[in-house]
């Protein structure tokens, strides 16, 4: 399609997309600069500490304590870490890697002759997450600046693709799930913590750009995840929503009580053995 040729309605959809990555990538380098000036609680500065938030979303205390301070930024809904069952030698990719917390515990079951690339679009974050990474000591950890909808990874080269509470930021989420089946190898996998959609969240609320880079107008239906995974390519896919969310969920807006509308949910999905081209 032509330049002249795109609908009002193209145009439209179009300009939503750039006015939502402007805000996700605007509000997590805020997060990422804020870790500069001493500001731990996940860049909002409201008086919870990233641990104590980390916690919550289901890291343990080892977890938490075998990784330097600065990587862990108590974001997310989840751990998906626990999740993936990762073994000694697996490649493994984190969409929206932020400063790296879930790279690191990545790495560290992985082992050396494991691999694990972070991919995030937050040019301040990327570079958060490198400086973290001597801290660390994590020799097999890359970060790689880009979007989720374009991975700036080779095609069937991961074993576990692994995300925390990212991939309803995208605008283009059927893009996301084909972007992951195309850089799986045959017989990989999706580990993912996320929000869905319990039921419909105000309109006001979901075409707000900062609600949607805030985690909370983004999430789709589960029966339109499902749709979108198969549609990519993906089998045995599984999503169970994690009651016990509500309650930090529900701390999300001081004004709207999100649990009403939204859940902590685990992914899961598996690229077929036989593998093949993405879907069209």
């Amino acid at each position: 399609m032509t330049e002249q040729t795109k609908s009002v309605d193209d145009t439209a959809t179009e300009r939503d997309a750039t006015a939502q990555r402007r805000a996700v990538r605007a509000r997590y380098a805020n997060i990422a600069t804020a870790m500069e000036t001493g500001c731990e609680s996940g860049g909002c500065c409201d008086g919870e500490s990233a641990t104590a938030s980390s916690a919550r979303l289901g890291y343990s205390a080892d977890e938490m304590q075998s990784v330097e301070a600065g990587a862990d930024l108590g974001l997310g809904c989840g751990n998906p870490t626990a999740l993936a069952a990762l073994t000694v030698g697996d490649t493994v990719l984190d969409l929206g890697s932020g400063a790296g917390f879930d790279c690191f515990l990545a790495a560290q079951q992985v082992g050396e002759m494991g691999r694990v690339i972070g991919v995030d679009m937050t040019p301040e974050m990327v570079e958060k997450a490198r400086d973290n990474v001597a801290k660390n000591g994590a020799r097999t950890v890359e970060f790689r600046l880009g979007e989720i909808e374009h991975l700036p990874v080779a095609d069937e080269t991961i074993d576990v693709i692994i995300s925390n509470c990212v991939i309803n930021l995208s605008p283009e989420k059927p893009q996301v799930f084909r972007e992951a089946y195309r850089v799986l190898n045959p017989g990989g996998r999706l580990a993912i913590s996320d929000v869905v959609m319990a039921t419909s969240v105000p309109e006001s609320v979901r075409k707000n750009p900062e609600s949607v880079a805030a985690c909370v107008a983004g999430a789709s239906t589960i029966e339109n995840l499902e749709t979108m995974l198969a549609a990519a390519g993906f089998e045995n896919v599984e999503i169970t929503p994690k009651g016990e969310s509500a309650e930090f969920i529900r701390e999300w807006d001081a004004s709207l009580n999100l649990s009403d509308y939204i859940v902590s949910a685990t992914i899961t999905g598996e690229k077929p053995e036989s593998g093949g081209e993405t879907p069209a």
